[in-house]
């Protein structure tokens, strides 16, 4: 006989291997199935020793069960034949292997999976959390609030109990084969029944699995718009309030229970189905098998021994039936889940901001746009072949009519946003080579809505510096003109400023921003409408906090009201995305026939 070397062996069993016609389909959907648990195997690298043993654990469990039954038999027959001590043996190694071994394997397993179940959705939860900050803003205006925060709370808690469900699965399964194979080896009927049986539970679960992740879906899809809704209602409560909306909210939210219980009822149903199926399967594989066993046993064509064995492996297919039932179920909900929670951790629905590694110190502040062109996803341009250079220490404003591109420049500069064309430069750098770290230091934005965090006074600015001392908290504040109501506050700046900052006005909440940039200490700040909705009083503060800034600082104010900027010194005016004058606003008065039009119709 020809030597055939080991590699040569390896070959042909690859090729055998190719040539099975299933192989390239079964391998394709081997690699889409791991490529969906690759930040799950990578979750629990530092753990997957404690995931092995367990597994092992579980494994030496399930081939407990597989004695037990056959020592049970052996029981019964060793009475029949009156030998007492034979039959009391049998029980005492039953007991010691199946009760006492597999119990406490069973525990042992158990308990060491629980904990790397939890420690995986925790870590699950916060991966996605961190993720979800570093979203483009176009995720934030593609995905409702309510959808996000459902993918980093309930679809990572989802996970829960997956691994000791699989691997108890991937146990059944072994135990189910190896009793098969003694099945086969003591009656061949009764084995070809049990295939019979496994091959229909194959087709049922391969028509049901795609219903039940489909009804999964729609149901975590209706979920999303509820706690949407809700998230909104309860940042809003003070707007629901007063405009008098509460009734249309709660019917709103009434119709939106409505189609999650319709889509839940759905699901409920299908489910029932599936189990129903499944039940009788059991019962007419249980039934089945005994009268067969027993017609057996009356032609001798069995032992008393592996007829008793079949009364416990029957129950052994039972479990593994319900266990493939349960698994499946519970999958389908995983599978929905991880799908839902990789289309952000592993970028497929939106592409993570890659920033550079350039570091600008003692940043003059000095912003450049050059030939710069831009449009929103599926909206057309808002900034044309843009030009503008943006000086330190001095007040800027830019103006203009609504839609023409004036906060489109604040979020390019911020790059919540990029630009389509052109460039933007900091110090004659490309912001696009400016690190993260730089750019969000020396950057800031201060909105017309500014976010307030609900926490204390303190905590808000510790936030930006966890190391940041009170006495300086106390002189940025002074410098935005808020101390002296700080001070009239009882608990001071221990003061809950609640969700949103409702408990502050909306001229207090512009000086809280503005204090809280200056611990920050960022060299260019950027006014968004910052004073467009305040009473002359808050927005004099507001006025005389951005004089004293300007001093060392790049100050760009974007203003509707245009009384608010006449003192800048130098105001850009721009229309259909690019500047077409610029100037002090005497000079654009004379100059600037558009300007001139939108200082009459304000006046």
């Amino acid at each position: 006989m020809k030597f055939i070397k080991k590699f040569d062996f390896i070959n042909i069993y690859l090729y055998t291997l190719n040539e099975f016609p299933g192989y390239y389909y079964i391998r394709r959907q081997f690699m889409k199935l791991l490529k969906k648990w690759i930040p799950i195997i990578k979750l629990i690298k530092e753990d997957k020793w404690k995931l092995i043993v367990s597994g092992i654990l579980i494994f030496l469990c399930g081939l407990t069960g597989i004695f037990t039954g056959y020592l049970n038999g052996a029981a019964v027959e060793a009475i029949t034949n009156s030998n007492i001590n034979l039959a009391i043996m049998y029980l005492i190694m039953y007991f010691f292997i199946g009760v006492l071994i597999g119990t406490i394997l069973s525990g042992l397993a158990n308990s060491m999976l629980l904990k790397i179940e939890s420690k995986l959705t925790r870590k699950l939860g916060f991966n996605t959390y961190k993720k979800a900050l570093n979203l483009p803003a176009i995720a934030f205006e593609e995905m409702s609030s309510g959808e996000i925060i459902n993918r980093i709370t309930n679809d990572a808690d989802s996970l829960s109990f997956t691994f000791g469900k699989m691997i108890n699965m991937i146990s059944s399964i072994v135990t189910a084969l190896v009793i098969l194979v003694y099945v086969f080896f003591n009656s061949w009927i009764v084995g070809l029944i049990l295939i019979i049986f496994l091959i229909i539970l194959y087709f049922i679960i391969k028509k049901y699995t795609p219903l039940l992740k489909d009804a999964h879906k729609e149901r975590k899809t209706t979920q999303d718009s509820f706690t949407s809704l809700a998230n909104e209602s309860i940042r809003g409560i003070r707007e629901i309030k007063t405009l008098g909306i509460k009734e249309q909210l709660i019917i709103n939210a009434k119709k939106s229970i409505d189609n999650i219980f319709k889509v839940s009822k759905k699901e409920i149903d299908l489910e029932t189905r599936f189990n129903i199926v499944i039940s009788l399967l059991k019962e007419v594989l249980e039934v089945g098998v005994f009268i067969i066993c027993i017609i057996l046993l009356y032609y001798k064509q069995i032992t008393l021994t592996f007829f008793i064995a079949m009364t416990y492996y029957i129950y052994r297919y039972m479990w593994f039936i319900e266990c493939l039932n349960d698994f499946t179920e519970t999958y389908q909900k995983v599978s929905v889940s991880l799908d839902r929670v990789n289309e952000i951790l592993e970028n497929q629905k939106f592409n993570d901001v890659v920033f550079g590694n350039t570091n600008i110190n003692n940043m003059k502040g000095i912003i450049k746009f050059k030939d710069v062109s831009f449009s929103y996803p599926n909206e057309e341009k808002v900034l044309d072949d843009f030009n503008l250079i943006i000086e330190p220490n001095k007040k800027i404003a830019i103006v203009g009519a609504s839609g023409q591109g004036k906060s489109t420049l604040f979020n390019l500069i911020t790059r919540l946003f990029d630009a389509n064309a052109g460039t933007i430069s900091i110090d004659d750098v490309n912001i696009l080579d400016i690190s993260e770290e730089c750019l969000r230091k020396n950057v800031s934005i201060i909105r017309q809505e500014p976010f307030i965090f609900n926490r204390t006074i303190l905590e808000n600015f510790k936030i930006i510096d966890e190391n940041i001392k009170l006495k300086d908290v106390k002189k940025y504040v002074k410098e935005a003109y808020l101390d002296e109501y700080i001070e009239s506050l009882p608990k001071k700046y221990d003061t809950l400023l609640g969700e949103g900052g409702v408990n502050l006005s909306g001229g207090q909440k512009q000086r809280l921003a503005i204090a809280r940039t200056l611990a920050k200490n960022s060299k260019i700040i950027l006014f968004d409408e910052a004073t467009s909705a305040l009473d002359n009083n808050s927005q004099e503060f507001i006025k005389k906090s951005i004089d004293n800034l300007v001093k060392n600082h790049t100050v760009v104010i974007v203003a509707h009201r245009l009384s608010t900027i006449i003192d800048a010194d130098v105001i850009y005016v721009i229309d259909k995305g690019r500047v077409i004058a610029s100037g002090t606003h005497n000079q654009l008065l004379t100059s600037c026939d558009y300007y001139k039009n939108l200082y009459k119709s304000e006046m």
